[in-house]
């Protein structure tokens, strides 16, 4: 066994000796300040035309389906095509639909179903896009460098996550929103370029034809699997419960007494806390249990979420979020890696579809979630009721689901069979 060096910060091995890791880091890097600008540009336009923490979360709501299509299709056809030419075209018609949205935003009366047209056009593009990415991982770095690679992609998205939602904020308080979509649409222009550049990956010669028989085959693969299926529903559960994402706007005018600038730091917070996890990951590749630490992760997520549905202070707020980021990023990585892990090449796009499925459908129904509850209730109570499920979620699946919490890097799950444990 080789002995895992004694480090904290993040391994750039993969960086260092593979081309083409870092021309897909390189393009996530860029594509990651686009969609964190729409991710606060489109809620708060929403917001600003309707007053509504309801119609947030109802806008995010209506991309939940066309994500999660455009990641089941973009899985399919990424087990039987190149997936630098997925990462291509998808990059050139998100250039197109944040261009349609500045169209929209820059008309008189900006119509607000144009909004959940085209965000929801986008989110099955992204979601495409998305998986292409996740699946490319493997194929471009060696098997030990598989948790410092999705370290160092995590890393980068919550650099743009600081940034983007931050600098959203500053430019819908300086400039009009417009120029705001305008802006995502060059940044996607260069991520196409980027891709562009990025050496060919093809398929697994034992993939299939895509279609709705492979989507079905992918989803078949998964069953039994109960490492795959934990690594799954833990963050579906964090994510519905525990993401207060809708209520942002609300509560920066109503509780920190705050405007556009209030809300960036708001969206900012949580990829803060994320960034510095990320930065930090060097420790994890001496964990073995990684499952248990998922569920560590995720509980630490709805304590501080929890905390945070109880403050009226901004930066104590801000605090608690960027604590809830930390944890969420340490569960993303290793979640990543026992999948992968775990599957097959030719399964390794489909897989990858479900993941993005789940990471990004799952704080859309989360959005839902806190907006109906705010409205029915109170947004306070919104919070914290979705902190304490989010924690008793994790309590429950590591229960129900032993495969999961047994998980052990050391003696990986068959990629062949799947687990019948008890």
């Amino acid at each position: 066994m080789v002995p895992v060096p004694n480090r904290i910060f993040i391994d750039l091995g993969p960086l260092r000796e593979s081309r083409g890791f870092r021309l897909l880091f390189a393009g996530e890097f860029v594509e990651v300040f686009g969609s964190q600008l729409t991710a606060v540009a489109i809620p708060f336009q929403v917001y600003a035309l309707t007053r509504s923490s309801l119609q947030v979360g109802l806008v995010s709501l209506a991309q939940l389906l066309p994500l999660i299509a455009g990641a089941l299709i973009g899985g399919s056809l990424g087990d039987a095509f190149d997936r630098r030419r997925i990462l291509l075209v998808a990059s050139v018609l998100l250039a197109l639909t944040s261009g349609g949205l500045a169209v929209n935003a820059a008309a008189a009366h900006p119509s607000l179903i144009a909004l959940y047209l085209v965000s929801a056009l986008a989110a099955a593009l992204a979601g495409a896009s998305s998986t292409a990415s996740n699946a490319a991982v493997p194929g471009l770095v060696a098997p030990r460098h598989l948790v410092a690679a999705f370290a160092s992609t995590q890393a980068v998205s919550q650099v743009g996550s600081v940034v983007g939602p931050a600098l959203a904020g500053l430019l819908i308080d300086a400039v009009h929103l417009q120029w705001v979509y305008a802006t995502t649409a060059v940044i996607y222009l260069l991520t196409a370029l980027t891709a562009a550049r990025m050496p060919a990956i093809p398929p697994s010669p034992d993939a299939g034809r895509p279609g709705l028989r492979a989507i079905a085959e992918g989803l078949r693969y998964l069953r039994g699997r109960q490492a795959m299926e934990g690594a799954y529903l833990i963050d579906i559960n964090a994510m519905v419960f525990g993401m207060p994402r809708a209520l942002f706007p609300a509560l920066a005018v109503s509780v920190f007494h705050g405007g556009p600038r209030t809300l960036g730091y708001l969206y900012a917070a949580p990829a803060a806390g994320a960034l510095i996890g990320a930065l930090t990951t060097g420790w994890l590749e001496r964990i073995h249990r990684q499952a248990w630490a998922v569920i560590v992760a995720v509980c630490v997520w709805g304590a501080a979420i929890v905390a945070f549905g109880l403050v009226h202070v901004l930066w104590i707020g801000l605090t608690l979020l960027a604590l809830a980021g930390w944890a969420d990023v340490l569960s993303a990585v290793l979640r990543s890696t026992i999948l992968q892990t775990c599957t097959s090449e030719e399964y390794r796009s489909r897989v990858s579809a479900v993941q993005i499925a789940v990471v990004t459908g799952g704080p859309r129904l989360g959005d839902l979630e806190a907006g109906a509850v705010a409205t029915l209730v109170s947004t306070g109570f919104s919070i914290v009721s979705g902190g304490v499920a989010c924690i008793a979620g994790a309590a429950l699946l590591a229960t129900l689901l032993p495969g999961f919490r047994r998980y052990d890097r050391r003696h990986p799950v068959s990629q062949d069979e799947p687990e019948h444990q008890g």
